[in-house]
Order: structure tokens, then sequence, then C-alpha cells
């Protein structure tokens, strides 16, 4: 238990350190920015040099970019992630409304991922060089393969193609999954499925390959010459150990689902964090670039260490380390 507190506390540290890492690198990179650009922004492109200049004084765009990254993050640690448009609309306010449309895609993409490539990556094991495991072999390949924004195209065209739009749209407002569960369910799985796709074919070899080694140890075989049934020693052994290192390797894929999730937004219009750093690029509205890019890099910190931690809950062995 001491060691497991020990690890788990090293974890904790290391969290601020790599956020306040993180920020220093977004900010410094966009530190190569022009810094009139928000301000044309707010006050129109017509607006006099003049007049861009007391703009720029006023809200401490002049400043050496050192003092304006502190200023950031003071700013960041009461929430405030500045402002952007002509209207002055708070960035903590646009992302608050988009983070959650991100987070549920990723949450679907997820659960789409570890069910199907959990199910093939055990069949596939169990029916080791016979022809279910040569076709989940194709599928997991093909996976592998297909970028997750060109299978979000090629859905888009064969639901066009089948007349399907109005069941699986692939635009539009987002309906409330209370009041309309048929047609959030409808707007979301097209988005999932090409997001998760990908890792399915990556976590089937994985799963597969665990299964493999596991099956292929002396108490495995043991428990077989026993007389224990077949079904029990999958379930109650197999299992338990292979699966290990696929659940570990599966919530370090949150933070690529998350990132594939800002694309994958941008091509089925959805509200959320892909489309907001979209509107911020096409506008030439940097904080919103800058506030969006941070909170996106500070949830995959964050997502990494608790899957880290987790690792040590789920894997009894690394505790003694």
């Amino acid at each position: 238990m001491n060691n497991l507190l020990r690890l788990i506390g090293r974890r904790i540290i290391a969290l601020p350190i790599m956020a306040l890492g993180v920020t220093l690198l977004v900010f410094f990179l966009m530190s190569f920015t022009d810094p009139s650009i928000p301000a044309r922004t707010v006050l129109g492109e017509g607006a006099s040099p003049e007049a861009v200049a007391e703009y720029m004084d006023e809200h401490g765009m002049n400043d050496p970019w050192p003092v304006r990254y502190v200023d950031y993050i003071g700013g960041l640690v009461q929430g405030d992630l500045g402002t952007y448009g002509s209207r002055q609309t708070p960035v903590a306010t646009a992302i608050a409304s988009a983070l959650p449309i991100t987070m549920q895609l990723t949450f679907f993409g997820l659960l789409i991922a570890a069910v199907f490539s959990f199910t093939l990556g055990v069949i596939s094991a169990l029916y080791r060089d016979k022809w279910p495991d040569q076709i989940i072999r194709v599928i997991s390949i093909a996976g592998i393969a297909t970028p997750s924004f060109w299978l979000a195209v090629l859905l888009i065209l064969l639901v066009t193609m089948a007349g399907l739009t109005r069941v699986f749209p692939s635009s539009g407002a987002l309906p409330d999954i209370f009041t309309n569960p048929g047609g959030y369910f409808g707007r979301m799985i097209m988005p999932a499925i090409a997001l998760a796709f990908p890792v399915i074919g990556q976590m089937t070899r994985i799963v597969r390959t665990a299964m493999v080694e596991e099956l292929d140890k002396d108490y495995v075989q043991t428990a077989r010459g026993s007389g224990i049934p077949e079904n029990v020693v999958i379930a109650k052994n197999v299992l338990r150990n292979a699966l290990i290192t696929p659940v570990t390797t599966l919530g370090l894929k949150i933070g690529y689902l998350m990132g594939g999730a800002v694309v994958i937004e941008v091509i089925f219009a959805l509200p959320g964090m892909g489309t907001l750093i979209q509107q911020g690029i096409t506008g030439g509205e940097i904080m919103l670039v800058q506030g969006v890019v941070v909170v996106v890099a500070l949830a995959f910190v964050i997502i990494n260490i608790v899957v880290d931690m987790l690792y040590l809950l789920i894997n009894p062995r690394i505790r003694t380390v």
C-alpha cells in the first residue's frame, strides 16, 4: 500500500508541472502570430493604424511574451481565458458549451472501440489460425490503414446514396438526448464509428496478442489437464491476466480519440471543440484558438495521468517496482 501511495503521489505531483509545460509551449508558439490580428478583428478591417496601436497598448499586446504569459496564467487560474470577436465573447463560455459535445463523442467512440476490439480480439485468439482469426485480421488491418477523416467522408457518401440522411444526418443541430434520444444517437453514431474504427484495428491486435501469450502459459495447460471447464479457465484466469495491458492501452487511446474528435466534428458539423477551433482559425481569433488548444492539451495530460494511476490499481505487480 505504501508503494502504491508513493507512485500515485508522484503522478499527482507531475500533473501541475506537465500542465505548466503545456501552457508554456502553446503560449510561446502562439506568440509568433501577428498581435494586431485580434485588434483588427474587434475594431474591423477598416480601423486606422492609430486605433489598432491604441487597442494593443490598452490590452498589453505590446508587452514582452513572458509578461503576457504570466498575465495569461493568472487569468487561467481564475478561469479567464480571454475574449474574442467584436462582441468580446468570453473564450471560457464558448469552450463550456463546446467541450461537453467533444467529450460525448469521445465517450461513444471509446465505447464502440472497447466493445468491438475486445470481442474481436478474444475471438481471434480462441480461434487462432482458423477462418474467424483470418477474417478478424483483415478487419484489424483495414482499421489500422483507414484514416478516420476518410472514413467519415465515406460514411456520409454511403448514407446519402442509401437515402438514409433523415435517420443518420451528417449536419444540423444535435438533438437533446433526453427529449429526442433517437435523433441524438442518429446524429452521433456516424461520427463515433468513424472515430472508433482505427482504434478498433489497433486494439484488436493488442488484445489478440495478449490473449495468445496467456493461453500458451503452463498454468492454462495445467488447469485444462485438471478437468476445469474451458469457459471457466478462459473467464476466470486467462481474461483477467491478459486484459491488463489492453485495458491500459485503451485508456491511453482516450487522448487520441479526443484529438481525432476535433477533426471529425468539423466534417460532421458538430458544435464541439473542433468547430470552435476552426472558427477561431478562419476568423483570426488568436485568443479563441489558444484557449481551445490549451484546454484540449490539459485534458489530454489529465486523462493520461488518471489512466496511469488506474494502471497501478489494475496491475498489482507494478506496485512493487
